[in-house]
């Protein structure tokens, strides 16, 4: 636990940085649960529109062009608002995630001279520090959304389940539509992250050979005798063997997770097989449930769908995590920082 905190301690325990990190936190906590709130009323609007729809469809003349227009700008009196603050929150995260850095930059370069000596130092910190924080904070946050989307969905998603009438081959099942979101969900995430095993280990190979070639090309621009042709060459190899090695247990991880996520865009439709073709619910009706059952399904998914984002955050903690090992070691020794100049 030590050796994580190097990596959120210069940001979230630091007193230069309290008000970005944890305000803006709270603050990117908030707005994203706002979005989840529009997005139910967006859901409850599906239910009242489409309904108009198959009334209009089935009833000429029996919804006028005034009720029609309403339903039109009852989604923008929603829609809008949500553009608006998605696009502010995006801003505000992209200046967050920079604080991130610099805090993560900061630290590892007053411990400059202790880590200069170690092989991709400079990739370590003008790269990682880089990644590192903007997976995180993508991760935290599509985390958190998953979280509220499921506190605000599950019930709507628990009530329409009323409507169906069984499922198939397993027949009526209280709260259905839920338990088919988490079976569906469940199965995807672990499908992924069995056949995705070895790709932490493949992406941290693939940036240490990558450091080396880097390494002896920078030294290359100072020194003749550096960057050699024989040398380059025997390097290169490296990095061509990971990653045509990575590339193939790419292969088979993304022929399962395509399968995975478009196999899942009919779950809906199979769960609801017997209840539609019983006639048992109106269009509107089917255009909520399935609008929540994806929001539902789709927070159930995260670690499905954030895996390869996942592979990509394991690789970087490795990297930085033996990084900061030297740090520590000379801390405990009661080395100090060097100061850096005020900005």
């Amino acid at each position: 636990m030590e050796r994580l905190c190097s990596m959120f301690r210069s940001f979230f325990l630091s007193k230069k940085w309290f008000l970005w990190a944890w305000v803006g936190s709270v603050l990117i906590l908030y707005v994203t649960w706002y979005k989840v709130q529009q997005s139910v009323k967006i859901n409850e609007w599906y239910g009242t529109f489409f309904d108009m729809i198959q009334k209009a469809l089935q009833s000429p003349g029996s919804v006028s062009a005034a009720e029609y227009w309403s339903g039109i700008m009852d989604f923008l009196y929603v829609a809008i608002p949500l553009i608006t603050v998605a696009v502010i929150l995006e801003f505000f995260v992209r200046h967050f995630v920079f604080r991130w850095r610099t805090a993560m930059n900061d630290y590892y370069m007053s411990h400059w001279h202790v880590v200069r000596n170690i092989e991709g130092a400079a990739q370590r910190v003008q790269e990682d520090t880089m990644r590192f924080a903007r997976i995180m904070e993508s991760l935290g946050v599509s985390f958190m959304r998953s979280v509220m989307t499921l506190v605000a969905f599950l019930p709507i998603l628990w009530q329409l389940s009323q409507h169906v009438t069984e499922l198939p081959l397993i027949g009526q099942v209280e709260g259905s539509l839920v338990f088919a979101a988490l079976l569906s969900a469940a199965f995807g995430t672990v499908l992924l992250a069995l056949v995705g095993i070895k790709l932490p280990g493949l992406e941290f190979n693939n940036q240490k050979v990558e450091a080396a070639y880097r390494k002896e090309l920078v030294y290359g621009e100072d020194h003749e005798d550096r960057a050699e042709p024989q040398t380059i060459v025997d390097l290169y190899k490296d990095v061509r063997k990971n990653y045509f090695k990575l590339y193939f247990h790419y292969l088979y991880f993304d022929v399962a997770k395509w399968v995975y996520l478009q196999g899942a865009v009919l779950i809906p439709f199979v769960v609801l097989a017997p209840t539609i073709l019983a006639g048992a619910i109106t269009y509107g009706l089917l255009q909520r449930i399935s609008s929540a059952f994806s929001q539902v399904e789709n927070s159930f998914q995260f670690l499905a769908n954030s895996w390869g984002v996942i592979i990509e955050l394991i690789s970087i903690h490795k990297r930085l995590r033996a990084f900061e090992k030297n740090i520590w070691e000379y801390e405990r020794a009661g080395g100090e920082p060097y100061p850096l100049p005020a900005e």
